[in-house]
This record gives C-alpha cells, structure tokens and sequence, in this order.
C-alpha cells in the first residue's frame, strides 16, 4: 500500500505564492513518474506538471514560467512551488505518483481570491 498526503493549500490573493507539498509512504527514488493535477468545479482533471524519474519535467500551458514541480527523495515529499498565482488557478490539486501502480492524494484547496 501507498499513501499520499498532500499539504500546502489555502487561500492566496492574486500574486501570490503557494507551495503545495506530496508525502509518500514508499520511497519517491524508485518512483517512474510525479505528477500534480487539478480540478475546478465543472471542469476536467487537467495535468498541471509532471516529473519523471531521469529528471524531465513538463508543464500545462497556462502554469509555465510560475509553477515548478521538484523532488526531495531523502524527505519522500514531491513540491509544486505556485508564483504570481491567478484567480483561474483555483482548484483541488492532486498528487500522483507511479511506482509501477497509479497512487492519488487526496487532494489539497488552493483558491486564489482578493
């Protein structure tokens, strides 16, 4: 079994900085792919960025040049730093991680509001 809990989320006026934190109970060194994923009311599950084990990283259009997604393996947590925040970020946002099998969070708040 696999858990992850994320921390990090909140409200944020528009600029803002979040940083938004996934803790795996299994080793993130061994993980194939990282992930954060969010969903706002009405709208699909969109990938906002994602990390693979050999260090490539992509990104969503909208999130490029404010988000970045990184890796702390001695503390098995997975990071999305969140810059000059909007109100369209809003969201639930969602770890994944894939060690072979597809693990999810459970989801953390971020709402950008003034």
């Amino acid at each position: 079994q696999v858990q992850l809990v994320e921390s990090g989320g909140g409200l944020v006026q528009p600029g803002g900085s979040l940083r938004l934190s996934c803790a795996s109970s299994r080793s993130i060194f061994i993980a194939n792919v990282m992930g954060w994923y969010r969903q706002a009311p009405g709208k699909e599950r969109e990938l906002v960025a994602l990390l693979t084990r050999g260090g490539y990283t992509n990104y969503a259009d909208s999130v490029k040049g404010r988000f970045t997604i990184s890796r702390d393996n001695d503390k098995n947590t997975v990071y999305l730093q969140m810059n000059s925040l909007k109100p369209e970020d809003t969201a639930v946002y969602y770890c994944n991680v894939q060690f072979g099998g597809n693990y999810w969070g459970q989801g953390t708040q971020v709402t950008v509001s003034s």
